[in-house]
């Protein structure tokens, strides 16, 4: 197969994992922005207390890693329509750092799970025992998502039903938040009857949402480390094919 031949089908297929990779890395871009300007969700409620704010962590880490993903996909495009050796190299060494950026990320995920849901529980109990404060008006956006977790899910608590009774918000100890309640009240706490409530805890469905949400980060990681093994590979075929046609055209 002559070299020219050679060098129109491997550009043909790194446009092909190019194109992978860039859809994976506006992923990480897309998640990351809906990270840190979205604070009507689930995932800001419980990585963000106080001065650990996790969920800005996270997402810059994210917009940080789907950046630097489009620009090398631009500096790949265009060192290779226009044959670049120098666009092509810087390329090739952007994802050889990045990939071992992937690596660690991805080591990082299993490292520090266990403390992430930990963290993530003990922000669930922090928010029970807060809730219907009247002095912190400001978290009732916070107490409206917790409302809704335990509405949608028809469960009460984070392991069960008697972990309301921490709640010293409430005017009497009878007293439940309305959401675990089969009611349509839209008050922080009613008084119902007892047969009326949830009484599962929220704790089973909350691991199940989180564990999917790992899972769907560790395969999103892992088929860019896929996918980059075949750019590295492809790039650095490509450089030679070049290099041989400039000398032997």
């Amino acid at each position: 197969m002559k070299i020219k031949d050679r060098i129109i089908i491997q550009k043909y297929y790194l446009n092909v994992f190019n194109a992978v990779f860039l859809a994976l890395g506006l992923m990480f871009l897309t998640f990351g922005l809906w990270l840190l300007f979205d604070r009507n969700n689930l995932s800001s409620v419980l990585f963000s207390s106080g001065k650990n704010q996790l969920a800005a962590f996270f997402s810059y880490i994210l917009l940080g890693i789907g950046s630097v993903i489009t620009f090398t996909s631009a500096m790949r495009l265009l060192g290779s329509v226009v044959e670049v050796k120098c666009l092509l190299v810087t390329y090739m060494s952007f994802q050889i750092l990045m990939f071992v950026t992937h690596m660690a990320i991805l080591l990082l995920i299993f490292a520090k799970k266990e403390e992430v849901h930990n963290q993530w529980n003990n922000r669930i109990d922090e928010l029970i025992s807060e809730y219907g404060n009247k002095s912190l008006a400001e978290q009732e956006p916070v107490w409206n998502i917790l409302n809704a977790v335990q509405h949608n899910m028809e469960c009460c608590g984070r392991y069960n039903v008697t972990q309301w009774e921490r709640n010293k918000n409430k005017e009497n100890g009878i007293q439940v938040p309305h959401s675990r309640t089969k009611s349509s009240l839209k008050k922080w706490f009613c008084d119902v009857p007892k047969n009326s409530t949830y009484r599962m805890g929220c704790e089973e469905h909350l691991n199940t949402w989180f564990e999917n949400n790992v899972l769907i980060l560790t395969a999103i990681t892992v088929s860019l480390l896929i996918t980059q093994i075949f750019l590295i590979t492809l790039t650095g075929l490509l450089l030679g094919n070049i290099r041989k046609n400039i000398i032997w055209p």
